[in-house]
């Protein structure tokens, strides 16, 4: 999954919003803001890579006593040319 999908960048912009308004209130300097944003983008992708498993339906095995659809009287199963 690209770390550039919209739902990462939302999450991750939501989650930055905090270190953003630390920086607008004077307590993080541009250094401590520019280290700490790649964080926030890290925990929206596994943020949403779990959500994204979670939603995801568990796939489920073949019916094995499932039969194939009987074919169409008349109809010749394999045409020849």
């Amino acid at each position: 999954m690209s770390p550039l999908r919209w739902d990462v960048l939302t999450v991750g912009l939501v989650l930055a919003l905090p270190v953003l308004a630390l920086y607008l209130r004077g307590d993080f300097t541009i250094d401590e803001v520019v280290t700490r944003l790649p964080w926030c983008l890290l925990a929206a992708w596994a943020a949403v890579a779990l959500l994204r498993w979670a939603a995801t339906p568990p796939n489920r095995p073949a019916d094995r006593g499932a039969r194939p659809a009987p074919a169409v009287p008349g109809e010749d199963p394999a045409p020849v040319p």
